[in-house]
């Protein structure tokens, strides 16, 4: 079963590349409410967020003779999504929480807390509640799945600049957590 969903997405990319318009179309409504979710995570503005899918979708049917199947389409685009959504918040001057250079220690401290299903809602909260780079952090490291490196070069930040930031954010996020 899964092996056919993939020959029909590649069949879908490969026709799509042709410039079959009906393949588009059937790629967009595969991938539409997947990316729009990870906009508005990001981005936290219905419009912008549709902004962003749409000129996704754009530059990457534009650029599908560049995808080469390293990794999936949807993944593929999923990146092209995130970078854009980043450089969207560059424009809108969302900085990185700023920190000193001997603030980069991180502690072998971890933090342990048990949730239940229903504390999901205090966590979204909280997060929302998260200056907007430790959001943005947690975003690409929790929810997105990059790696510190992957997210210093996205960011144009340290490696360990990323490490720090996520450890400040889980800390803080867990302090919000627990005063709702």
């Amino acid at each position: 079963m899964e092996t056919d969903i993939r020959f029909r997405h590649k069949e879908l990319v490969e026709k799509s590349k042709s410039g079959d318009r009906s393949s588009q179309y059937q790629l967009y409504e595969l991938y539409v409410d997947a990316m729009y979710n990870i906009g508005m995570r990001f981005l936290r503005i219905k419009e912008d967020a549709e902004d962003v899918v749409q000129d996704s979708f754009v530059d990457a049917f534009k650029n599908l003779g560049n995808f080469k199947y390293d990794s999936t389409f949807g993944a593929w685009l999923k990146r092209i999504v995130i970078n854009k959504c980043i450089n969207r918040l560059k424009l809108k001057r969302v900085a990185i929480t700023p920190i000193e250079e001997h603030e980069y220690h991180l502690s072998n401290e971890t933090v342990e807390i048990k949730f239940e299903a229903t504390d999901i809602i205090k966590v979204k909260r909280g997060i929302d509640l998260l200056p907007s780079g430790y959001k943005e952090i947690l975003n690409l490291y929790l929810l997105e799945g990059y790696d510190h490196m992957e997210i210093g070069e996205v960011l144009g930040i340290t490696t360990s600049t990323s490490k720090s930031q996520y450890h400040r954010a889980k800390k803080k996020l867990v302090e919000i957590v627990k005063n709702l």
